[in-house]
């Protein structure tokens, strides 16, 4: 297995240089780091190892029981013993304050060092997320203890089998007992975490049709239902299936049957009727966890790729010499920091928002699809180039190389697919406030194209502003067929634009950093220093070069046809 490693001073850079976090959240800047690395030190030595025992381990389904691979054990105890679970939560129940940015940064070094362990507790984070937030006091008290000391886990509970992407089909149902619990009947399946013996309890939150539901989303509610309920009986929540999959081998993917023998009892969490707005607590959470898994195993993927090319020597040299290879990792690389850019910008907007500034939620719910699934498709590609880099021994498992796609591919599809994400982008967060979101991102991108030092990338600077033209003739013309009913044709173009606009975003959050390394590359005492920053600089040159260019093709595809293919059968 390739050595572990981590782009420490990128991150910096990105959190103090660029975002100048220390600046507005109250926290010392060394107090942060102080975090970030012992954070990075636990995964390196504790999370990092096991990634390929358990991919190679699995997750076993035997005589009713689950066990997950035994590798993980313990490390898990040692991460809620160490509070790394706690990171980002108040000191009242037990966390450890940082900033979110701070927190996404933790998140992203365990889901590099090994997605399917951060799963877990990642799920548990989610439902304990939406019991602080919409659960009663007692609810709170009762689950939160627990599950911030690594007692229990929790899962979600969406899928089911004639209801993945339509969740307003769903059919289990909660019955009402009479004492203010339910009786729960149905089947779930893909729930990540679902079971396993890593937690003496898992902690389900599950969406639920009772009598007299609405037809669709409407008519569905959350309940909280324990594998285990709070008198240590059995609560009637079995594990009746462990998915075989590409990838995430170590993580318990489980069909969970509700209510089999008709003793499964469940609690109503936040309002009747009321459940999808509540799930959406934990699903937006979760989609921009897309985005962090993505983009941290992309940053690591590129990190091994690079050590490799250094070392493997080809013709009478090393292969990263060689103009392909070369090409090919600062194609990584610029993806895999553009990735970095774009989700700790996210993550700082949320500091800004806990700070009071209201003004900035909608630019979270914006950017939230792009994270999702710009960064699930493109850090998919960045794991396809690291196989491609390490030639045979890529394909091969040796290096653990090809693990990063096959573990990838799943944040592309769970928690919405990238086709929903695209409607989701297109109808709600552009088409629905008549592009006011998206033109306010737009004046934020002019307004760093406009920064004197932007002129040093003059080339590049143009360029994006051309892009920025074509932004608003290609919400001109989706706007206009909503307008007509031609919803179609809208949809059709969807993946398309988010696309196009995760290239466009992604290029202004480089450019930012690269007029930040200019700033300082003329100050830089050692060739380190210079090293790094005229890194960024040609990282910016290359995306805009390499990566913008492509919206050429997707902005012509959208604008410059006459006949609409949406209508053509296949």
């Amino acid at each position: 297995m390739a050595q572990y490693k981590t782009d420490l001073r990128d991150i910096y850079f990105n959190l103090f240089n660029v975002l100048k976090i220390q600046n507005h959240t109250g926290v010392a800047e060394n107090d942060m780091k102080d975090v970030i690395n012992e954070c990075n030190k636990f995964m390196e030595k504790e999370v990092y190892p096991c990634r390929i025992s358990g991919d190679q381990e699995g997750v076993h389904l035997k005589d009713g029981k689950v066990t997950v691979p035994p590798s993980f054990h313990a490390p898990m105890k040692k991460f809620y013993e160490n509070g790394w679970y706690g990171i980002g939560y108040a000191e009242e129940i037990g966390g450890m304050p940082t900033p979110h940015s701070v927190s996404m940064v933790c998140q992203s070094l365990m889901n590099g060092a090994n997605v399917s362990f951060a799963m877990y507790p990642g799920l548990a984070r989610g439902a304990m997320d939406v019991i602080l937030q919409v659960g009663s006091q007692e609810q709170k008290d009762t689950f939160v203890p627990n599950m911030m000391t690594g007692k229990w886990g929790g899962s979600m509970c969406l899928t089911e089998p004639g209801a993945g992407s339509d969740v307003g089909a769903a059919i289990t149902t909660a019955t009402p007992v009479g004492d203010g619990t339910y009786k729960m009947k149905g089947i779930k399946i893909f729930i990540s975490s679902g079971d396993g013996d890593l937690y003496e309890n898992v902690i389900h939150l599950v969406l639920a049709r009772t009598p007299g539901g609405a037809a669709g989303t409407k008519g569905l509610s959350l309940f909280i239902v324990p594998k285990i309920r709070l008198d240590g009986k059995a609560n009637d929540v079995r594990c009746t299936k462990v998915e075989e999959k590409m990838g995430i081998h170590g993580q318990a993917t489980c069909e969970l049957t509700f209510g089999a023998n008709g003793d499964c009892i469940g609690t109503l969490i936040g309002k009747e009727f009321e459940g999808m707005q509540n799930m959406f607590i934990l699903m937006n959470e979760a989609r921009l966890l897309c985005g962090v898994q993505a983009e941290s195993q992309g940053n690591l993927a590129y990190m091994l790729t690079e050590q490799y090319a250094k070392e493997r020597v080809q013709f009478g040299k090393e292969i990263v010499q060689h103009p392909d290879v070369k090409r090919t990792l600062v194609k990584m690389r610029s993806m895999a920091r553009a990735m970095r850019s774009l989700i700790l910008y996210t993550a700082d907007l949320f500091d800004r928002l806990h700070e009071g500034d209201k003004s900035v939620a909608d630019e979270i719910a914006f950017l939230t699809p792009i994270c999702k699934a710009y960064c699930s498709d493109e850090g998919f590609q960045v794991a396809i180039d690291a196989i491609q880099t390490h030639g045979g021994y890529g394909f091969c498992s040796e290096y653990g190389i090809e693990q990063f796609a096959r573990d990838l591919k799943i944040a592309t599809i769970y928690e919405g697919t990238n086709g929903i994400q695209a409607i989701d982008f297109t109808m709600r967060k552009v088409l629905k406030d008549n592009a006011k979101t998206f033109m306010a991102v737009g004046a934020k991108i002019q307004k760093s194209m406009m920064k004197p030092e932007a002129q040093a990338f003059k080339d590049e600077v143009a360029f994006i502003g051309k892009n920025l033209e074509k932004a608003q003739a290609i919400v001109q013309k989706l706007g206009a067929a909503a307008q007509a009913n031609n919803m179609d044709a809208v949809l059709f173009h969807a993946t398309n634009f988010l696309g196009f606009s995760g290239n466009l975003v992604s290029s202004w959050l480089m450019l930012d950093n690269a007029i930040e390394a200019s700033k300082l590359l003329g100050s830089a005492s050692n060739q380190e220093d210079k090293d790094y920053y005229q890194s960024k600089i040609v990282d910016f040159k290359f995306f805009v070069q390499q990566q913008l260019v492509k919206n050429v093709a997707l902005s012509q595809s959208i604008l410059g046809f006459s006949e609409d293919l949406s209508s053509l059968k296949v």
